[in-house]
């Protein structure tokens, strides 16, 4: 068994747990901690060495992250602290905790879970786009089973507002909005999605997949519409896995 700790990063909290990565599946207690704010990086560290001690892990952790990250450095900030920009996450981790750490986007470490063990195991060679809905919009496209990294389609303009602060899950608790009025929001999105990018199959996830039976109904889209199978755990078991596959 190939095991990693998987901490995924979010605009309201930062949760973890070993995974399995060659089943996908958590083989501890999942932990989460509440973040308020743009959470600062050194606030972030914190945590990470938190979760450390907490398993009394010493192995290697894969994060997915709120931001554009390539080569592990945060080249983005939408949902925390605009201080992350430029920083290399891995390298603060090993300077935190000693153990190496491999970082990426948070919606593509969804993606990968998805991709790997959960809905879109079935669709390895067509088009297939993971959304994650939640604080943000987070987004994952797969051409044939090969992800395209950090494509951040939540920053999308729709009317003149950015789609993820129209359309997120985050937005349809502060309004309070029904699930059909926010399935209005969303189909504005969704059909932006369709008419720039012709998916086959749309893969909803984060914190709003878990009421998918709420909304999906509202929804009519061309492509094969599913909730995520690993809802918001879905950014740990990626996250680990990424981790696992790239060190080597």
């Amino acid at each position: 068994m190939a095991k990693v700790l998987g901490i995924d990063v979010g605009g309201t909290g930062i949760k973890g747990a070993l995974v399995d990565t060659r089943k996908g599946v958590l083989i501890s207690e999942k932990k989460r901690y509440p973040t308020e704010g743009k959470i600062k990086p050194e606030k972030i560290m914190d945590l990470i060495a938190e979760f450390v001690r907490d398993l009394k892990w010493t192995g290697i952790i894969g994060i997915g992250f709120p931001a554009i990250v390539k080569n592990g450095v945060a080249l983005s900030a939408a949902n925390i602290s605009k201080k992350w920009i430029g920083i290399n996450i891995d390298e603060q981790v090993f300077h935190k905790t000693g153990l190496k750490a491999y970082s990426m986007n948070d919606a593509d470490a969804a993606g990968i879970a998805e991709m790997r063990f959960g809905a879109g195991r079935p669709f390895q060679k067509e088009i297939v786009i993971v959304l994650t809905l939640g604080t943000g919009i987070g987004s994952a496209i797969f051409v044939r089973g090969e992800l395209l990294p950090n494509t951040e389609l939540g920053h999308l303009e729709i009317r003149g507002k950015i789609a993820e602060k129209r359309a997120s899950d985050a937005i349809r608790q502060k309004k309070d909005l029904r699930w059909k009025e926010w399935s209005f929001l969303l189909q504005e999105y969704l059909d932006q999605l369709e008419f720039l990018f012709s998916p086959d199959v749309l893969i909803i996830g984060g914190g709003a997949s878990k009421y998918h039976e709420k909304f999906f109904p509202h929804l009519n889209v061309n492509a094969k519409l599913l909730p995520a199978e690993h809802l918001n755990l879905a950014g740990i078991i990626g996250a680990a896995w990424y981790a696992e596959h790239i060190k080597k």
